[in-house]
């Protein structure tokens, strides 16, 4: 994530000093009274998600598999949006009770809640403690690049920000290295946690002991001995071990690496004097309806008047299973970056196969926009947006503050 659309200087400050201080609605569909599945509003403070749809799956006595939902909302913040839950009766989510977490019932479906499946993300943010010096002059130059397009990066959340490592894992399991993919996930040490964890991390790494580092982990960083259990029985069998995660954590590690593929696109766009809203020939165009199209020299000047009034988009298209024609510039970018990580389509389809998930390859938009409204109170600002499922909140923020990307923790 190397450029910023605005010359503007930053306004510092920090995201998420309370969890109030970043609120995420979901916009869902339409939520039908018929089908198997139970459509529930979770509303959530304090809980990654994949952690809460793990007890809410053991306080059900069901499998999480069983569990569905459209986005993977943030944990330091408070979210609301659907999950759907395979056979299940609304009294026993009634008789569920857990800290911070509140679930309410609200029809049900045919099919469960997948990936993209709501239509979009309210966002009510905070940032808190601000650069005073000349502050609301800089917010009221960075709110109208928002409305015009700033590059639509993968957010920190996807590679992490405690441990950013969460694609390289995905780029091992790409390769087939699984002993490197669980090494990384478990015995990497990264400097912003705490101390006695990154001993832990380096002693396993060092020692291979599964049986020490399990009793030495603490017992909230239950995927990480997940994979420390099944080594103690089962030494040696790295794929065996990953298969004890959950499969949209697994699949989680692949996409992040096709993210970042995105994010280093379109940043070597943006370093070669791309534009994020003006086509050249080669460009991919993105249509609200899913249709795709080519700039051409004979469309480019079409092609920028439909970008402009925003009947489509620029787009890159990350790579995946699925053969694609090469023939922009940023094309040959993404080319040249799977050549240098010797990862082709096979590869996404073997690890399709070990993952139980998909990896097609999609379009992305490169420029993300929004009508913002932001407001000066003191040295903290506020802002209210709205973004299309995929699109980060924090790429948003990110435009003010230009900060260091701990402080958007």
């Amino acid at each position: 994530m190397r450029y910023y659309a605005s010359d503007a200087p930053g306004i510092g400050g920090r995201l998420r000093t309370t969890a109030e201080d970043f609120i995420v609605d979901e916009i869902p569909g339409d939520v039908g009274n018929e089908g198997p599945y139970l459509i529930c509003r979770l509303t959530k403070k304090e809980w990654d998600l994949q952690r809460a749809v793990k007890e809410l799956a053991k306080r059900l006595g069901i499998s999480h598999r069983r569990i569905g939902w459209g986005g993977t909302k943030d944990k330091h913040a408070i979210t609301t949006q659907l999950i759907s839950l395979y056979s299940i009766s609304p009294e026993e989510i009634e008789a569920v009770h857990m800290k911070d977490l509140a679930i309410e019932v609200v029809g049900r479906s045919k099919e469960a809640l997948s990936l993209g499946a709501h239509l979009g993300n309210r966002f009510a943010i905070v940032i808190r403690d601000a650069d005073p010096e000349d502050l609301g002059g800089r917010v009221s130059a960075v709110t109208p690049c928002i409305g015009e397009g700033v590059p639509n990066y993968y957010g920190l959340q996807r590679f992490g920000v405690i441990r950013p490592l969460t694609h390289i894992v995905g780029e091992q399991i790409l390769r087939g290295d699984y002993e490197a993919a669980v090494l990384t996930y478990v015995g990497r040490a990264c400097p912003l946690e705490p101390e006695g964890v990154q001993e832990v991390r380096r002693a396993f790494a060092g020692d291979l002991d599964a049986v020490a580092a399990i009793r030495h982990l603490p017992a909230q960083m239950s995927y990480e001995r997940a994979l420390l259990h099944h080594l103690s029985v089962n030494p040696g069998d790295y794929a065996g071990a990953l298969q004890n995660l959950p499969p949209k954590l697994l699949s989680l590690f692949v996409s992040a690496f096709q993210s970042y593929l995105f994010n280093m696109a379109l940043s070597m766009r943006l370093e070669d004097e791309g534009s994020l809203t003006t086509p050249e020939p080669g460009d991919r165009l993105l249509f609200p309806n899913g249709r795709e199209d080519r700039v051409t020299a004979v469309n480019q000047g079409a092609a920028a008047i439909h970008v402009g009034r925003g009947r489509c988009h620029i787009a890159i298209f990350i790579p995946g299973g699925a053969a694609y024609t090469r023939e922009g510039e940023t094309d040959r970018y993404i080319a040249g970056l799977m050549e240098e990580f010797a990862i082709d389509g096979d590869r996404f389809r073997e690890a399709a196969a070990f993952v139980h998930t998909r990896f097609e390859g999609a379009l992305r938009p490169i420029a993300l926009r929004s009508a913002v409204e932001a407001g000066v109170t003191g040295n903290d600002v506020s802002l209210g947006f709205t973004l299309p499922p995929g699109h980060y909140a924090t790429t948003v923020c990110r435009e003010y503050m230009k900060a260091d990307p701990v402080m958007m923790i």
